[in-house]
């Protein structure tokens, strides 16, 4: 009886005990998978901001950069331009492979790629805006620097983007810190377009005058030439080229340093949790992988609503600095005209109709700046949903979300690299005069469309797309709570069998 009743006793305990623990336990969980502060959204959204400051300072201004101060024939720069971008494009799903396949460190799995590419990217960012001190190899210099920092950007964007997967398990707080992320990349792209085009604005070396098609270096009488060009295309008197050059590369160099804090500020500020228990599924080929993302239809409805209203934005941002400055002739005015610009459609319509004035410009740009985030940013807030909704239609398939994000960029990267080559190219074909303070009117024709006509056409193409995204809130609400369901039950079975083997 004596042993019956320490039975008894001993039930009546573990009972107890396996309630104060379940209590516990479900109290651990809560906070585990719950609140993240508001200094680790912070930190979590400022690691999203050098991809958008050197993306915008590329964007806006690399292509200007390669035909009037490093003085490359427009064609070459088309290939630099694309090649650049069509390898940015096959790295991603490279790396991101190479992630989902990365071992699991004490620091994670994401941000050991992220800070340990940090120092190679802001060297070679730094030698894509320094002009080599010859000509034969000057292609090949930039060619090489552009896509060594393309790559490892990749290296530390495509984690970076995966990483909204780990830091919480909460879907609320993802949304929050998605939120707080969309915030500072916006900011970013204003801070990437302020610093570069402000600082080089500052030493804008004049252009070449143009007589009958032939720049006044090449022959003519350059006295005469100059009479005639518009006033606005003069530039601060007493700046050479050479003082453009060291004005990119102080831009450059405050960009790096910006660069460095900000990963710096992501490493200390943002703990990776780790995956669920969930076995891992097996690593898969570039195909398999291709088959699985595009095989979801929302995957594939977002990614190709992404691919033309993020085209629009490219076309616009490849072009426009040329645009301000060549077509519409405020070559002292356009850095400022970019900071206020950045987004598209109805409000380019009146700046390319609307004859020359820097005013109507200003208001137009400002006007356009509403739509960016909506047109370029927010679809990154849509892709966590969708790989949500991939995990409640495919639960036996897990540890894919780097795929889903690195496939996600490489389609649009691709497709940028063909847009924004084919444009430059179009400006060779068109008769572009490097550093000119007039253009053939063939090449004002070519970028009025490039900026305006083409862009266009893409969002309403994209926006065409986005009427069929199947995933709306209530399908949204309904995968959060099946898949916080599926990690509580989860978390509760490996509590259970911890539990069972302490007693053993």
């Amino acid at each position: 009886m004596a042993k019956g009743e320490g039975v008894e006793q001993y039930s009546n305990a573990s009972l107890l005990n396996k309630t104060v623990n379940s209590d516990g336990i479900e109290l651990a969980r809560k906070r585990e998978r719950g609140t993240l502060s508001i200094c680790n959204k912070l930190c979590y959204a400022v690691g999203g901001a050098p991809y958008q400051i050197t993306g915008c300072a590329l964007g806006f201004f690399l292509q200007i950069y390669l035909l009037d101060v490093a003085q490359l024939d427009p064609f070459y720069a088309s290939i630099i331009l694309f090649v650049g971008r069509a390898w940015d494009a096959v790295t991603d799903p490279t790396v991101g492979f190479l992630v989902s396949r990365s071992p699991w460190t004490r620091f994670g799995r994401m941000l050991p790629w992220i800070i340990l590419s940090t120092p190679l990217a802001v060297v070679c960012y730094f030698l894509i805006w320094y002009v080599p001190p010859f000509e034969d190899g000057k292609v090949i210099w930039y060619l090489v620097f552009y896509c060594l920092f393309q790559t490892l950007q990749t290296c530390f964007h495509v984690p970076y983007s995966s990483l909204t997967m780990f830091i919480t398990s909460d879907q609320k707080e993802r949304d929050s810190a998605t939120a707080y992320r969309m915030t500072i990349e916006v900011l970013g792209t204003v801070i990437g377009t302020a610093i570069q085009g402000q600082i080089v604005g500052m030493a804008n070396a004049p252009c070449v005058p143009v007589l009958n098609g032939v720049p006044a270096e090449l022959g003519g009488n350059a006295s005469s030439v100059l009479l005639s060009q518009p006033e606005s295309n003069s530039s601060i008197p007493g700046i050479s080229l050479d003082d453009t050059k060291n004005a990119y590369m102080i831009a450059s160099g405050i960009i790096c340093g910006i660069y460095i804090l900000c990963a710096i500020v992501l490493f200390f500020g943002v703990r990776e949790k780790k995956e669920s228990c969930r076995p891992r599924s097996e690593p898969m080929s570039f195909f398999q992988g291709m088959k699985l993302v595009m095989g979801h239809g929302p995957y594939a409805k977002l990614v190709m609503g992404f691919l033309f209203t993020s085209l629009a934005f490219m076309l616009l941002e490849g072009n426009f600095a040329l645009f301000c400055s060549s077509t519409l002739g405020f070559r002292d005015d356009f850095q400022n005209i970019l900071l206020v610009i950045m987004s598209v459609v109805p409000f380019m319509i009146m700046v390319v109709c609307v004859k020359s004035s820097l005013i109507v410009t200003y208001i137009v740009a400002f006007a356009a700046g509403v739509g960016v985030a909506a047109a370029f940013l927010l679809p990154w807030s849509m892709l966590p949903d969708v790989v949500d909704d991939f995990q409640v239609a495919n639960p036996d398939s897990v540890g894919h979300e780097a795929i889903f994000y690195s496939f996600y960029v490489f389609f649009t990267k691709f497709a940028s690299g063909v847009s924004l080559g084919v444009s430059t190219l179009s400006l060779d074909f068109a008769g572009y005069i490097t550093r000119g303070c007039s253009q053939p009117a063939e090449v004002d024709l070519t970028l009025r469309l490039l900026v305006s006509a083409a862009p266009i056409a893409l969002i309403l193409v994209g926006l065409l797309i986005f009427r069929s995204y199947p995933i709306d809130e209530e399908r949204r609400q309904g995968n959060r709570k099946l898949l916080q369901e599926l990690r509580d039950q989860e978390a509760e079975s490996e509590s259970d069998s911890t539990e069972l083997a302490n007693m053993a």
